[in-house]
C-alpha cells in the first residue's frame, strides 16, 4: 500500500511517544519551595540564547548513550564503532536523531541547531576511504556546524525498553516479552503474544507506515509475532524453532516468499528506513528530558 512518507514520523510519534514524554516531548519536572527552574524544553524547538539551564557537556551525554545502550558489552558487526564518531567544541544545546549518517542528514541537523546527533547507520559501514569528495564533504558538514555524531546499531535495536523492536510491538499494543535471533550471545529480536486478527494487525500497520508489503501465507490469528527491524533476512530462517507464525520487519529478499509458504508464515515488511526511526527517537526524548535539552527528529523521507 503505498502512501506519501510525509509525516511519517508524526503519525509514527502520536502512538507511543506521547504517553512516554508527554505532547511534543514536553518534559515536566516537580520544584522545590523557592527553588527557580527554566520551562521545560519541547521537541523541534532551539533555545534563542543558551544558558547553563540549557546546555550540556558532550563527555555527560555520551557517557550516558554508552552506558544505557551497554555499548562496550554488546558486540555488533565489523563496520559499526557504535558511539562518539566525530567530536565538537565539547558542549551541547540540542539533541538529534536520525536514521542515517549522511551529508544531507547532517546538513539538516546543522541547520536545526542539533550539535549532538544520534544515528542508527553510522559513518564508518564502509570501511576506510579517502577524505574526498562526497566523503569529505560529509565531515565538512559535521566540523562546520560544530555537530558531533553517536551512532547506536544493534543496541538500538535490541534493547529491551528504547529498542527498534519492543517499541514497533507497542505499536501494536503488544508487549513483547521473549527474545529471539542472537548476535554473539545478545537477542536482537522480540517476541509478543497476540490474539488480533492478521487483518487488523497489516490494517494498523498500514495507518502507522506508507508502504507495507504482506505475505498471508500464515494463520489469519498469528499466535505468536516476532519483530526484526530493518531487514529481516536473518530472522526468517529462526521463525519455526523460535514457534514464530507471523514476522514484523523492514524488508526480506525475493527468496523467501516460497520459504514463507511451504512453512506457513505471514511475512510483514514495512521498510527499512522506517522500521529503524523508533530507538534513535526513544534516546534522544530520554536525553532530552535528563538533560533538560530541545531534541529534533531529522527526516529524510527515505522510500527504503
Amino acid at each position: 500500500m503505498r502512501k506519501s512518507f510525509g509525516g511519517l514520523s508524526n503519525k509514527i510519534d502520536r502512538t507511543f511517544f506521547t504517553s512516554c514524554h508527554g505532547v511534543n516531548g514536553e518534559n515536566h519536572r516537580a520544584t522545590g519551595k523557592g527553588e527557580q527552574q527554566p520551562p521545560a524544553p519541547t521537541a523541534c524547538t532551539r533555545p534563542t540564547r543558551p544558558s547553563i539551564w540549557d546546555m550540556a557537556s558532550l563527555k555527560q551525554l555520551v557517557d550516558y548513550c554508552d552506558k544505557r545502550t551497554r555499548r562496550v558489552a554488546f558486540k555488533d558487526f565489523p563496520g559499526s564503532h557504535n558511539g562518539l564518531q566525530v567530536a565538537n567544541d565539547g558542549r551541547v544545546t540540542k539533541i538529534g536523531a536520525a536514521v542515517d549518517a549522511g551529508r544531507i542528514p547532517f546538513e539538516q541537523a546543522v541547520e536545526s541547531g542539533v550539535d549532538f546527533l544520534i544515528v542508527h547507520h553510522g559513518i564508518f559501514w564502509g570501511g576506510v576511504q579517502p577524505v574526498t569528495g562526497p566523503v569529505y564533504e560529509r565531515y565538512a558538514a559535521l566540523i562546520r556546524g560544530n555537530c558531533a555524531v553517536y551512532s547506536s546499531h544493534l543496541p538500538l535495536d535490541a534493547h529491551e525498553e528504547i529498542g527498534n523492536n519492543v517499541l514497533l510491538a507497542r505499536q501494536l499494543g503488544l508487549k513483547a516479552r521473549r527474545p529471539f535471533l542472537f548476535q554473539e550471545g545478545e537477542p536482537i529480536g522480540w517476541i509478543a503474544a497476540n490474539k488480533l486478527k492478521r487483518s487488523q494487525l497489516c490494517a494498523r500497520l498500514e495507518e502507522l507506515y506508507p508502504r507495507v508489503v504482506t505475505i498471508n501465507c500464515g494463520p489469519a490469528v498469528p499466535k505468536q509475532v516476532g519483530f526484526c527491524s530493518g531487514s529481516g533476512n536473518s530472522a526468517v530462517p529462526q521463525l519455526i524453532a523460535a514457534g514464530v507464525d507471523t514476522l514484523i520487519t523492514g524488508e526480506l529478499r525475493e527468496e523467501w516468499f516460497n520459504y514463507a509458504q511451504e512453512n506457513h508464515l505471514n511475512l510483514i515488511c514495512c521498510g527499512h528506513y522506517a522500521t529503524e526511526m523508533h530507538g534513535v527517537k526513544a534516546l534522544a526524548a530520554e536525553l532530552a528530558k535528563k538533560f533538560r535539552l530541545p531534541w529534533e527528529f531529522i527526516e529524510t523521507d527515505n522510500p527504503l
